[in-house]
């Protein structure tokens, strides 16, 4: 089933794209903290058609971070086929690192979204709310699974309501992606 060519959405209208998702569940990821919680995804697109992205998370009451570019992997293509280029270490950023953004799912409103890549090895849930209707989310869950992934890999994201707003106090010297390196 993991060679079986994934779909992807068609047609992605950019604009309405923009904006703050949070992130309902994901696979864990090396680059965010183990126990982050009001993770999301804030989109800006930028005058040369680049989306400005920053990801946020929040772990012991601080705030970690990450910027980068997200441009479409074929400008021939209508396929909402992304990549995402982030530089690492957050504090010192000197090395590139190019992932794949695939929008498999998208509602005709632009409220959730699933979001995968080749490999299968990352996925997200995302909402423009800080919850997901539980049926909602078993069906992106199944979509997901229909495509290939793992999905017993799936992490819920612990999401406060409200949520934080601004920025917060800064996990200063990205040090989170240091604890996250030794599996903290």
């Amino acid at each position: 089933m993991a060679n079986k060519e994934m779909e992807v959405v068609k047609g992605l209208d950019i604009n309405r794209y923009m904006g703050r998702w949070y992130e309902i569940a994901s696979f864990p990821s090396s680059f965010q903290p183990k126990n982050g919680v009001n993770t999301r995804a804030t989109y800006t697109l930028r005058e040369d058609g680049t989306v400005h992205v920053l990801n946020e998370t929040w772990n012991d009451g601080k705030r970690g971070y990450i910027e980068g570019t997200a441009y479409k992997a074929d400008t021939n293509s209508d396929e909402a086929k992304l990549k995402v280029k982030f530089y690492v270490p957050p504090f010192l950023p000197i090395i590139p690192v190019v992932g794949d953004y695939w929008v498999l799912f998208l509602d005709d409103d632009y409220q959730f979204a699933l979001i995968g890549q080749p490999a299968r090895k990352s996925l997200w849930i995302l909402c423009r709310q800080t919850h997901l209707e539980e049926e909602i989310y078993n069906q992106l869950v199944q979509r997901a699974r229909d495509e290939g992934y793992d999905v017993s890999k799936l992490k819920k994201t612990p999401q406060s309501e409200p949520p934080p707003e601004g920025e917060g106090p800064n996990d200063t010297k990205g040090i989170w992606w240091i604890k996250s390196i030794f599996g903290k």
